[in-house]
């Protein structure tokens, strides 16, 4: 009985093998041999820059608030919102009625006070009264000449006036309103003083300089391109943040105004006539990039890439690479040192991609 049970079960596992055959050696030679179809280019030459991407906003760092200095009715207003005007140019009278009878009165607190002035300094001189009261009426005679001047003061700011060059971008009074001393009246913006300011890492200090060259963008104008450049880089390093204050001059370009969020790139370093790889040729692994070469007999080498400069299409390697060189930019996936490629256009073997 037991003789029987083995002999049942030597059939079994017979069967069993009869099912699973060993694995056809011929099979696996061809899949070793198998080309992996890609694409390729040829190395180029152009133009590559290196750029330092930033987000921030206009601003202007000449603009004022223009203030009333003196307390009286608006007797006429000379300039609108929108007006370009000068330093020193009148935007603003103010009723001065009250400011010329203040003179009027100040003038002849001062004509009074320096007869009283000439007639003790004679008595002085002769030893008439003391130098104490002398020095009082003295002093009393700088006091009303004070009065004056401040008085003169007070009419002249009565003709309200810019402080800077630039465009009246607010106007808060009209004609007839009452005004006080210390009242908001105008503000005033030079746009030729427009900047943008960003905060660099330190890292890339030794890449900016004054007048280098910057491109500025925002989606509020499309795909309009602006121009500015760097007009100061802070003498210090922020320690919190490890980062360096630039400034950089944009002026008066149609379009951008003070407060406008912009898209800031500076342009850190550009070579005219590199060798180009195109980024989607590279394979990375770990922290190294890598581009598989194409040798003879359509063999690959896996080779590193080591970037001088980087935009977003291309890389321009420091070395390994040549004018001509076929690299392969789709494909790569998976692809080995050594492994065989078939190109477009290549005839494609009678067993090739067909299960047997």
């Amino acid at each position: 009985m037991i003789l029987k049970r083995n002999w049942f079960l030597f059939i079994f596992l017979t069967l069993i093998l009869a099912c699973h055959p060993k694995p056809d050696k011929e099979n696996e030679e061809k899949k070793k041999t198998d080309k992996i179809p890609v694409e390729v280019t040829e190395l180029q030459r152009g133009s590559i820059e290196s750029v330092l991407k930033a987000t921030t906003h206009l601003e202007a760092e000449e603009e004022v608030k223009v203030i009333a200095r003196t307390s009286n009715m608006v007797k006429e207003l000379l300039v609108e919102e929108g007006d370009r005007v000068q330093k020193d140019q009148p935007l603003l009278l103010i009723e001065d009625s009250q400011q010329k009878r203040n003179i009027r009165k100040a003038e002849n607190d001062v004509v009074k006070m320096q007869m009283q002035f000439d007639r003790q300094q004679n008595l002085f001189k002769k030893n008439l009264i003391s130098e104490k009261d002398f020095n009082e009426v003295k002093y009393s005679l700088m006091q009303k000449e004070l009065a004056l001047e401040d008085a003169k003061r007070e009419l002249e700011f009565t003709v309200v006036k810019a402080p800077i060059g630039g465009t009246v971008t607010g106007r808060y009074i009209k004609t007839g309103d009452q005004v006080s001393a210390g009242q908001h009246l105008f503000d005033i913006i030079d746009f030729e003083s427009l900047v943008a300011r960003i905060y660099v890492p330190e890292t890339n200090l030794v890449h900016l300089k004054e007048g280098q060259q910057a491109r500025i963008l925002t989606t509020a104008l499309g795909e309009r391109l602006f121009k500015g450049s760097i007009k100061r880089i802070a003498p210090v390093v922020d320690n919190k943040t490890g980062t360096v204050k630039v400034t950089v001059a944009v002026g008066s370009q149609q379009g951008l105004k003070p407060g406008m969020y912009v898209n800031l790139e500076l342009i850190l370093d550009k070579h005219l006539n590199a060798l180009l790889i195109p980024k989607r040729a590279l394979t990375y692994d770990a922290d190294q990039i890598f581009v598989f070469k194409l040798k003879e007999d359509r063999k690959v080498e896996r080779v590193l890439v080591v970037p001088v400069l980087s935009d977003n299409d291309n890389i321009e390697p420091s070395e390994g690479f040549h004018d001509g060189d076929t690299i392969v930019i789709a494909g790569q996936s998976g692809l080995k040192d050594g492994a065989i490629v078939r190109l477009p256009g290549d005839p494609q073997a009678k067993n090739e991609g067909q299960d047997d």
